[in-house]
């Protein structure tokens, strides 16, 4: 047919990313983000000073305050938006709306800075939603097996916990690539169809 084009239309997909202070959010989305991500990062000022704790990283000089922007297609047939969620709990209140028409989220983790990725973990959990738990490999952080991160945050057996480098790209993409065969997995489960049926 004239004008009739052969490309496919992509699937999109919104994904989360999330995670506390300083994880590596949007370095994360920055480094796999087909174009140009967008960021809300503003200097870290003394009036976060005893609010927002630095400790483990200390030479962060700026903070997302919003979210953080970015695509890149998995193949022709599927587009993952990637929203990057603030990592302080004071700007918790943007998460309903970030989140909001998301498959599924990773959540970021420093083993530097374990117990930051707690309030994601809580919230994502009680979401009834698919995450996976990526742990940040940054320099000079002491290294855990993956089931040594699962059980200190007394994780369940079904969520996938795995290592990555949210600086390169393949890195990234195999966390992505984890969290879609857990989406998939999760809307296929028996009683997740049962539920889509009904709603």
């Amino acid at each position: 047919m004239p004008g009739r084009s052969d490309q496919t239309v992509p699937l999109a997909v919104k994904i989360v990313v999330s995670g506390g202070l300083g994880v590596g959010k949007t370095t994360f989305i920055a480094a796999v983000s087909e174009i140009e991500p967008l960021d809300t990062e503003a200097p870290i000022t003394q009036v976060s000073v005893g609010v927002d704790s630095l400790d483990g990283v200390e030479s962060k000089t700026t903070t997302t305050v919003a979210l953080d922007f970015g695509r890149i297609r998995l193949g022709p047939a599927i587009a993952l938006y990637l929203f990057g969620t603030p990592g302080q709990a004071r700007f918790s209140f943007l998460w309903d709306d970030l989140v909001e028409g998301a498959l599924g989220t990773v959540v970021l983790a420093d083993t530097r800075r374990i117990e930051d990725c707690y309030p994601a973990l809580d919230y994502f959990e009680a979401q009834d939603a698919p995450f996976v738990l990526a742990v940040n490999r940054f320099d000079g952080a002491e290294r855990f097996e993956p089931d040594e991160v699962r059980e200190a945050l007394g994780l369940r057996a079904e969520i996938p916990v795995l290592e990555c480098d949210a600086r390169e790209r393949g890195s990234v993409r195999d966390v992505l690539g984890v969290l879609m065969d857990r989406v998939i997995g999760f809307r296929a489960a028996p009683g997740r169809r049962a539920a889509v049926a009904r709603g």
